[in-house]
Order: structure tokens, then sequence, then C-alpha cells
């Protein structure tokens, strides 16, 4: 057991008192993640500076090893940040045991006790920082010797579980029955980290704080949706871990499905997270099973200049796997608002560029005063460069009437050039802390996704639908192109300027900015 730091109390911090146990401390997502998002809320003060951090995992690690471990991912740049890394580094302290062992959980019970004695804390939050085949294990390892009740014990116990939520609806509703049956649902906090990115949090503002895009959020002028996520990266040699899940269940059933949610709800009743929820559930019943018809699958092989290997060159990978890494399928919404409008998903691994954003696209403007018009669209960059944009038809400056594609455009580069974004997981585990579930996923959201998606993933899995090959970074399978405009999406024709973001009109590298290119 590692030794444990008395840190000076501040009486007047108001702040939740909080023991974070993040289970399974020594993995990938603990120290790319956890760690660095609780290091940036104890730098921006936004922890109590009591608040005490247990890593618990079965590897054994030293303190000066763990800390390193902690350490290894977390961006310094200032001469502030690595005072406040040291001093959040005495906060931290490590605990080796199993995962299926009551002893080895009765011995964090006590380094737990240990800590609270010293800090004063009467809130724990167990961070499950852990592959789904141990989450019941563990689970049901801390009910055991690890939980409180806060009427009885006066220790409030709270649980964070990372995704996937099971590998179908039967599956899903075990996992809930079996976590069900050991912490109550307000307790539960299933973690979607999609649902803490800045654009995601600011589409409800963006809906139902402004009346100009409130008035037209509608089948009488959407013609379809698209929502895209695409990485530049392959499996990475991850590909047998990746195999297990594929494309849709590691980022369609989940990141861009609940960006959906957010897109087609109606208003909540309020703010609270269970009517915000309530409303996110009530859309995604509205959504039938995807069919065949409407989805195409990808799988990427080598580049075409031979340096990046495919999908099956991966050693991890079982021999001739169908598993696709791209995946576009169309969902419809059968209610008054959204009847008839397309809402086309897109994901990909090993493409030409890493993007996530929401595309809107209007009706033709009708009449045909105009030819040649391209379709207005607000476009919502998730990442990278997060921004808000408005495509519509402008009159070329000169003596003519020829019409251009310009914009109205909010780039959080220019426009917030002195805020700084916080990590999704920042944001998350904050909301956490505070008890808020409005960006957490609720279990009977989960069953409501996972009936869209169970029939055609069995297909799938089952072989019986043919990954289109694509090259490494390529823009994705042949076929995308017609599979999107077979559902109304048009890409127009004419001319699109770039906007410029500096008066002299030039970038970073004193480059024009001012590149034409067709609408994207």
């Amino acid at each position: 057991m590692s030794s444990i730091t008395t840190p000076k109390v501040n009486q007047g911090d108001s702040k939740h008192l909080y023991t974070v146990i993040v289970l399974g401390a020594s993995g990938d997502l603990a120290k790319k993640k956890t760690f660095p998002a609780l290091f940036g809320l104890y730098k921006n003060k936004y922890l109590d500076q009591n608040t005490r951090i247990i890593g618990y995992a079965r590897t054994k690690m030293d303190q000066s090893t763990f800390e390193g471990h902690v350490s290894k991912y977390i961006k310094l740049k200032t001469e502030a940040d690595k005072t406040a890394l040291q001093q959040f580094l005495k906060l931290c302290s490590y605990q080796d045991g199993q995962y299926n062992q009551d002893k080895d959980f009765q011995n964090l019970e006590k380094h737990i006790v240990e800590v609270e004695k010293i800090s004063g804390s009467t809130e724990r939050l167990f961070y499950m920082a852990l592959p789904p085949s141990v989450f019941i294990p563990v689970a049901t390892s801390l009910k055991r010797n690890n939980y409180h009740n806060v009427e009885t014990d006066g220790i409030l116990t709270r649980l964070i579980v990372e995704k996937p939520f099971g590998m179908d609806l039967e599956s899903s509703r075990k996992l809930g029955r079996e976590l069900g049956a050991l912490f109550n649902e307000d307790e539960i906090y299933r973690i979607d980290h999609y649902l803490g990115k800045e654009m995601v949090k600011n589409l409800m503002i963006l809906r139902f704080a402004n009346v100009i895009f409130g008035s037209v959020w509608n089948r009488q002028s959407i013609d379809n949706v698209q929502i895209t996520f695409k990485e530049k990266i392959g499996t990475e040699g991850r590909g047998g871990y990746f195999d297990e899940f594929g494309i849709i269940r590691d980022v369609m059933q989940n990141h861009l499905l609940q960006i959906l949610s957010l897109v087609a709800m109606e208003p909540p009743v309020s703010l609270s997270a269970e009517d915000v929820r309530d409303e996110k559930v009530k859309v995604l019943r509205f959504i039938p099973p995807i069919v065949k018809e409407d989805i195409l699958l990808g799988q990427y092989g080598k580049s075409e200049d031979g340096k990046e290997p495919g999908y099956l060159d991966d050693k991890t990978v079982p021999h001739g796997s169908k598993t696709p890494t791209y995946a576009a399928a169309t969902l419809f919404i059968h209610n008054d608002r959204w009847s008839g409008v397309p809402f086309m998903l897109k994901c990909g691994k090993a493409l030409d560029q890493q993007k996530t954003e929401i595309r809107i696209q209007f009706k033709d403007v009708p009449g045909n005063l105009f030819t040649g018009l391209s379709r207005n669209e607000i476009v919502i960059r998730v990442q990278p460069d997060e921004a808000v944009y408005v495509k519509m038809m402008n009159k070329e400056p000169g003596l003519g009437m020829k019409t251009i594609i310009s914009d109205l455009d909010l780039s959080y580069s220019s426009r917030f050039n002195d805020s700084v974004i916080p990590e999704a997981y920042e944001s998350l585990i904050l909301d956490a802390l505070n008890g808020d579930h409005s960006n957490f996923v609720r279990n009977d959201e989960l069953d409501a996704a996972w009936k869209i998606f169970t029939p055609i993933l069995k297909t799938i899995d089952q072989g019986e639908i043919d990954p289109i090959p694509y090259a490494y970074g390529s823009r994705g399978p042949k076929g995308v192109g017609e599979f999107v405009a077979k559902h109304g999406y048009t890409r127009g024709e004419q001319a699109y300027v770039w906007p410029l973001h500096s008066e002299a009109g030039k970038d970073a590298t004193g480059k024009d900015q001012q590149v034409k290119n067709k609408a994207n």
C-alpha cells in the first residue's frame, strides 16, 4: 500500500469532496483519458483541493512508477502546469489487486478509509476504465466490499461505466439487469464521451435558444441530415480487439446515435436530466430497425502507395474477417417533425481526414428564379476546429447577377480565441461529481438504441453482407456518393470560397486561404 501525503485542508472550499477510485488504472484509457481529465479539473480548480485519487489494477506498481504512468499523457504548457502536476500527484496513490478477489477489494477498502480519514471525504466515485468482460465481477466486488449507502452510512457512492454497453439488445439487457441489481439507476453514470464534446453540448443551445433555427428545424424545410465521423488511423495493431465489435458498435450505435437524438429530439419540459433524457428516448423509439437496403459497409486495405497495411494485414485480425471498418446507414424517424427525412450516419477508419460533423441540408428553393442554385446547409463541426457555419447563396461582387456560395461562419478558433475548450472527459467527470445525469446514457435509452441496430448487426455477424474494400487514406468505399445521393443529398456544383479568418487573408504560413472548392 502506498504512503499517504497529508494535504493542507482549506475549510472554505465548498466543492464536492470526493475520493475518486479509478479501476483499471494501469490501462490505456486511464492513462490517456481519465487521469489527464482529472488533472485538468484539478488544475482549473474544479476539484476540491483535498480530493483524493486512488488507482486500482492488477499490475504491480510502486508509487514512483504509478506517478510516471499517470503523468505520461498529461500535457504541460507552462511552469504553472508543472507545479500543478506535482501537487496533483501528491493526491494520487495506487493499490494493486485482482478483479474477482474479495480480499483484494477489502484491502482497497482499507486504503480508501485511510484516505478518507485524512481528507474528510464522504463521497466516492468509482470509475470503471475496464473491458466489459469484467464489468459485473468488479461491480459485484465493489458492492460487497466498498459500497456504502448515503442514508445509512453517510457516504455517497457513484459509479461511472465505460462503453461498450453490451454487444446487442440481449447482452445489453443482461448487463443492465445485473448492474441494476447491484446499484440504483441514479448511482450509475454510463459514459459516452461524445456527449461531453463542446459542440455536442452546444446543440440544445443552438436549437432551443435561437428562433431562426427553431422555425426551420423540421421536414417542411430540411431535406436530409448527415452525421459523419472520419478517422485517419486504422486499428494500429489493435485489430483483434476491434474485430469483436466493428465500426457500428464502436462508433455508430453510440456516438453518432447520441448526436442524432440531440439533433432530432423535441424541446424538453426543462433542462433537468430526466426531462432531457425523456425526449432523447422518445425520438429513438420512433426509429424502426435498419434494413439491409439502407446500409453500406466497407473494409480498408493497403494504401495506394503500399506504405500503410490493410485491416487483414493485422496479425491480430482473424483470417478472412468480414468485420466492417466503414459503415454508412440511413435511419428514418416516423414522427410528425421528421417523417420522410433521411438521417445518414457515416463512420470509418483509415480515411483521408480526421473529422466529425453534422451537415443539415435544406430543400431546394422553389420557383427557379435563379438557376443552378446550391442548397442551404447548416454545418456543425464537432472536431477538430469546432465551428458552426451556414452555407447560403450570395451575389458575386460586380456588375452582374451571378450567384456564389458563401457562409455565415462561427469558427471557435477566431471568435473565442481566448477560451479553452475542455476535453470531453473533463466535462463528463465534472457532471458525475455534481450528480448531473443529463449527458449520460439512461438504461431505457440504451435499450431503444440497441433495438434499432441489433437486427442488422445479426445479419452482418452472420457474414451476409460483404464489406466493399477501400484503400487506406481514401474517402471510403466506392458507392458512398451514390448511397447518400439515393437518399436525397445533393452536392453543389458551384465554387465555394472558404471563409477568411484574418484581415490579410493569410494563414499562419502566409499562404492565401481563399481556395475555391466544389461545395463540400
